[in-house]
């Protein structure tokens, strides 16, 4: 008897679908070998899931903060994941805590917050990118980005886009270390590629990469050291 093992696009195929039924989003179209959903709200991104031969070894240092408008309504969206694929994790909330922590099917950790978050409110489902980061990184990408700080007091630091939606926001330190496999920014620029990567590079970016990749991409790192890509114009 043999057994069929998983293979990359499988597990991509299987991660958005599990993000896809948790935050009833729709599909996009993906012209980099990847799936796409929207963001389901103002800000305008894009959740893209592509394969990877990197192992998540460590805590992520970005994750993703699920709002609630009742406790009735966190614990259908906890009841929702597990259904999905999700588990119970444990970054050392305690069992105090009033928020939950799940690890999705690859074990990319999320919290699904308590409802009366005012920081968070009128965000969105997704309410917030948290990530571990300085406040020099806010600030990177805030003009990276052109999105305005929203928060910034005692080195942590947030933005948002100016339509609304889901805020980034950054805990200051002290910064985890690079778990090797995380979430990241793929910055699709409206003009040309060159002009963007010398924009990135003048606002404090470091090159990783002294030729494009396979895909035509260009990596990066912002400056914490957290990689990111610069795609080609399409």
């Amino acid at each position: 008897m043999s057994c069929k093992q998983p293979t990359d696009h499988d597990i991509t195929q299987t991660l958005a679908q599990f993000w896809s039924g948790v935050l009833n989003l729709e599909r996009a179209d993906d012209s980099y070998d990847g799936v796409a959903l929207m963001s389901g709200n103002d800000a305008g991104y894009r959740l893209g899931f592509r394969p990877t031969q990197a192992q998540k070894v460590a805590q992520n240092r970005l994750h993703f903060d699920l709002t609630s408008s009742s406790l009735e309504g966190q614990q259908e969206t906890v009841a929702r994941a597990l259904d999905l694929g999700a588990r119970h994790a444990d970054v050392g909330q305690g069992p105090d805590a009033s928020h939950v922590v799940l690890a999705d099917p690859e074990g990319n950790e999320f919290c699904v917050l308590e409802p009366g978050n005012n920081f968070l409110a009128g965000c969105g489902f997704i309410g917030a990118l948290a990530c571990d980061g300085s406040r020099a990184v806010g600030y990177f990408w805030s003009e990276a980005l052109g999105w305005p700080l929203v928060w910034d007091q005692d080195e942590e630091t947030a933005i948002q886009s100016p339509n609304g939606g889901t805020k980034i926001t950054w805990g200051g330190p002290p910064l985890m270390r690079d778990p090797g496999k995380d979430l990241h920014f793929d910055l699709a620029p409206d003009g040309d590629q060159q002009t963007e990567v010398e924009r990135l590079l003048s606002l404090g970016a470091k090159r990783l990469s002294p030729a494009h990749g396979q895909d035509g991409t260009v990596l990066l790192a912002d400056p914490d050291g957290n990689e990111f890509r610069v795609l080609t114009h399409r």
